[in-house]
């Protein structure tokens, strides 16, 4: 069983290591202001190779390893940038929970397209990261053909209406 989730632990990890990366998923969406609960942290990392040795580099001190069906125990991940440059998908256990490292969500171009529209959020004490805009967050599980997915649109159209309102509020504070 992964330890209770502990999202700003694994990415002030990612942080330390300068690992170029954008939230996405339900982490991104409930910074936007979504009623959703999640259980691992999703990223999309840039793909340079010098960003997947940092990346490598920050999942060894995650003692990340690859969650696997059912009660199995995860398999270990070799820090293998070059590993890591083959998969689209990895989806991980660490000592902070789950984390899932998605190279190219579904209808989206990946780590440069998820960038564009992103906004730099602190999630802690001088932790500041990067965010997908909830717009990309619906785009991507709108795409997916997973019926979780599918089930939590409606939260995350609420959240942008929502967004959207507070926005066009003309607020002279």
């Amino acid at each position: 069983m992964p330890p209770d989730l502990d999202a700003t632990a694994i990415l002030r990890v990612l942080a330390r290591h300068r690992v170029r990366c954008v939230v996405v998923g339900a982490v991104a969406a409930q910074m936007a202001g979504a009623a959703l609960t999640t259980r691992d942290v999703d990223i999309t990392p840039a793909t340079t190779p010098e960003n997947l040795e940092r990346l490598a580099a920050a999942l060894a001190e995650l003692d990340a390893a690859i969650r696997t069906e059912h009660d199995s125990d995860p398999v270990p991940l070799p820090p293998d940038p070059r590993l890591l440059a083959r998969g689209e998908i990895w989806n991980l256990t660490t000592r902070y929970g789950d984390l899932d490292v998605i190279v190219r969500p579904a209808a989206t171009d990946g780590y440069e397209d998820l960038r564009r529209g992103s906004r730099s959020m602190e999630v802690g004490r001088g932790l500041v990261i990067s965010v997908a805009s909830l717009e990309d967050v619906i785009r991507s599980k709108a795409a997916s053909n997973r019926p979780k997915d599918h089930k939590v649109l409606p939260l995350l159209r609420e959240a942008l209406e929502r967004s959207r309102a507070y926005d066009a509020l003309d607020l002279d504070i």
